[in-house]
């Protein structure tokens, strides 16, 4: 066989560059980004852009609105594999005058960025990031947004893999759940041994995330879904509803969703992350009167309040531990993450009760030590809430270098026969 050929890597939302990061420590030479594009509309200080800068030297960075790229350079590029993690919006569709479908709210648009990247772009992978709530959204019309996502990469002529996966499950440091969606092109060799596989052992045995995230094989409560998308995206919109679990496979519109059970692996935790306390400053530690503000923002909470509008009503609130678990990983990180919040982690050490340091956000998120550190303090602490586990993306990075050492030798085989 001859040497393995890079994979074009195209970068979008690239944040301060976990995706990068995480194909990079699965295997530097595979995956070449070739261009990532990092904006932040209406901000002056474009923070994310500037430390992705600082941390990779290589590939072309681009910062600017990315609904100003033209369809032309899309195709110029010629990604082989294009990743992101984007917004969870509004995804929903209208007709416009012409009978052509518009998008309905302009929030909605990242995606159909995405998709515009794919159509004219044609990667043979695709290697998406969102947050968990995307498959029910939105809660009047429960699955609508995923199913339209679904629908439009259908019609690009990609089958499409899903998984929720809590990185804490499979043993990093931190209890996070984000939906993954792995895409590719239907004229891979990759796609036609897939379509040889039932939905049910692609989810639970062989599919893409089932070899790198082994789960048990039978489903959570027997949850299972089928279902068949409607061949019109804009009726998808108006009118599509279905219970998407929290892994599935869509092929030719037909969707399989099911509720897997992780097969756990020892945890990373809290404490293992944590720096020593001869190298945390004193403006990490609580004072008295934030000690007591985090007393009320982590306890129960049954109180009067006042809208704006006058109106009185009753807020409850359940209350949680005054400290978190070192012997337990991480809670979700927020981009709250440092403020006196009461989704902000406090530790207690040696009697002593602070709250994380930066770099100890990034070790939560396993980035390295001080990735974040040409921006300030607030902006480290929101960068790390908005970004992804990194070692989540090198597993996966594995995977398609092994999908992908397949693809060169059918190729190979084809050209000598």
């Amino acid at each position: 066989m001859n040497d393995k050929k890079s994979l074009r890597v195209v970068e979008l939302f690239a944040g301060v560059g976990g995706f990068r990061l995480g194909l990079e420590q699965s295997n530097k030479d595979l995956f070449n980004v070739i261009w990532a594009n990092q904006w932040e509309p209406s901000r002056k200080s474009q923070d994310a852009f500037e430390n992705y800068v600082k941390n990779f030297d290589s590939g072309e960075h681009s910062n600017e609105d990315i609904a100003t790229i033209t369809d032309d350079f899309f195709a110029e590029l010629k990604p082989d594999l294009l990743v992101g993690g984007f917004p969870c919006q509004d995804y929903s569709v209208a007709r416009t005058k012409s009978n052509e479908m518009g998008i309905q709210g302009k929030k909605g648009v990242l995606f159909w960025e995405i998709a515009r990247a794919l159509d004219y772009g044609r990667p043979k992978y695709v290697l998406l990031e969102n947050v968990d709530r995307l498959l029910k959204a939105p809660a009047a019309q429960r699955g609508r947004d995923f199913a339209v996502m679904l629908a439009s990469l259908n019609s690009l002529g990609y089958d499409v893999e899903w998984r929720m996966l809590n990185a804490a499950d499979y043993g990093f440091a931190q209890r996070r759940r984000r939906v993954f969606i792995f895409a590719y092109r239907r004229s891979l060799n990759f796609a036609k041994e897939q379509r040889a596989l039932s939905d049910r052992d692609i989810v639970f045995n062989k599919g893409f995330f089932a070899e790198s995230f082994p789960v048990e094989e039978e489903p959570f409560k027997k949850r299972i879904n089928e279902g068949q998308l409607l061949d019109d995206i804009v009726e998808i919109s108006d009118t599509f509803s279905f219970e998407f679990h929290p892994a599935g496979v869509m092929r030719d519109g037909k969707i399989y969703s099911a509720q897997p059970i992780p097969i756990e692996q020892e945890p990373t935790t809290l404490g293992d992350i944590l720096q020593p306390s001869s190298e945390v400053s004193d403006e990490y530690y609580l004072t008295d009167v934030q000690e007591e503000k985090f007393v009320y923002l982590r306890g129960g909470k049954r109180e009067k309040r006042v809208a704006q509008n006058g109106h009185e009503y009753m807020y409850t609130e359940g209350s949680m531990s005054p400290v978190d678990d070192l012997d337990k990983p991480g809670r979700t990180m927020l981009t709250s993450e440092g403020s006196n919040n009461r989704s902000t982690h406090v530790v207690e050490i040696d009697g002593r009760k602070r709250t994380l340091t930066p770099i100890e956000c990034e070790r939560l998120n396993g980035f390295p030590d001080n990735w974040t550190d040409t921006m300030s303090k607030r902006m480290r602490y929101f960068c790390m809430g908005n970004a992804l586990v990194v070692g989540l993306i090198e597993i996966m990075g594995k995977r398609i270098e092994e999908i992908e050492a397949k693809e060169v030798d059918y190729k190979e085989q084809i050209t000598l026969f």
